[in-house]
């Protein structure tokens, strides 16, 4: 009995500092937030990691409810429903038609129709510890579906020799959260909280490892970015899945002297073309 009290009370106490962390993880989006009202527009920014962040907080949270003894789940993601909300109705209110509509066919689809799916095919496929199960196992899959954006983060540090795309504060933040959660599901004996969040220690640690690496580094290879790609994202795989904008400013082409001279005088001789042609009394065809 004291070695279950003294788990249970590990368990409420990382949990606890587990919704601390992963809070100020979602509250990471709030100066991006912040610049789009000021400007009144989503500029190239994308309502993406926030209707995947939502999915993964609504998905988690089911579970929890499912599940016994999980409050520090359900108040976590809870949050994170709310916030994320407010995220996409804030990208709504300021996109452009388009983009708004894109916006809301991917909330229609992902976070009501898929979730909707889901909420169906379990209520009526499984029933008790069954569906508890089957909902952990998914969220796990979902939690490790999202690995790609960190890692095309951990390759373009790699490629570029930079670390501008990865700032340390959210890595070491999202690592820390990670051993939280970690230990938690740990302590609780819960495998589908504490499974996705070893990965998420890893990848934490790596991207730390890489930014010690390449932070002094300042002849970095430039890598310049298509303008789609503008509003770029880090999704942590974490439990919950915590999602945060690194907002990249693309630079414009920079022009050299050489190339406005070239340029001046192909125009130069373009224009002597022209007029050679205007005094000529041969067709140019």
């Amino acid at each position: 009995m004291t070695l279950m009290a003294d788990h249970h009370s590990w368990a409420v106490a990382f949990g606890v500092l587990g919704n601390i962390i992963s809070i100020l993880v979602y509250l990471a989006p709030v100066p991006t937030f912040y610049r789009i009202y000021k400007k009144k527009s989503t500029e190239s920014f994308q309502s993406l990691p926030y209707q995947v962040a939502l999915f993964s907080s609504m998905l988690w949270l089911y579970y929890a409810l499912m599940k016994k003894g999980a409050f520090l789940l359900i108040t976590i993601n809870s949050f994170g429903c709310v916030v994320e909300t407010i995220y996409i109705s804030m990208f709504i209110a300021y996109a452009t038609t388009n983009s708004r509509a894109s916006a809301i066919k991917l909330f229609v689809s992902l976070n009501v129709g898929l979730f909707s799916l889901i909420l169906i095919l379990t209520h009526f496929l499984a029933k008790g510890e069954v569906r508890v199960q089957v909902l952990g196992w998914m969220c796990v899959a979902f939690s490790i579906s999202v690995f790609a954006a960190p890692l095309s983060i951990v390759a373009r540090v790699i490629r570029t020799k930079s670390v501008e795309f990865m700032p340390f504060n959210l890595s070491f933040f999202l690592t820390i959260s990670a051993v939280m959660w970690f230990a938690y599901g740990l302590f609780m004996k819960d495998l589908c909280v504490a499974l996705p969040n070893v990965a998420g220690f890893v990848l934490g640690m790596l991207q730390m490892l890489l930014y010690a690496i390449y932070r002094n580094n300042g002849d970095a290879v430039e890598d310049k970015l298509p303008e789609q790609m503008k509003g770029d994202v880090v999704l942590s795989t974490l439990c919950p899945s915590e999602v945060y904008p690194v907002a990249v400013d693309i630079k414009p082409d920079v022009t050299t002297k050489e190339d406005k001279t070239d340029c001046e005088e192909t125009g130069d001789a373009g224009k002597k073309d022209v007029k050679s042609l205007e005094g000529s009394d041969e067709c140019p065809v």
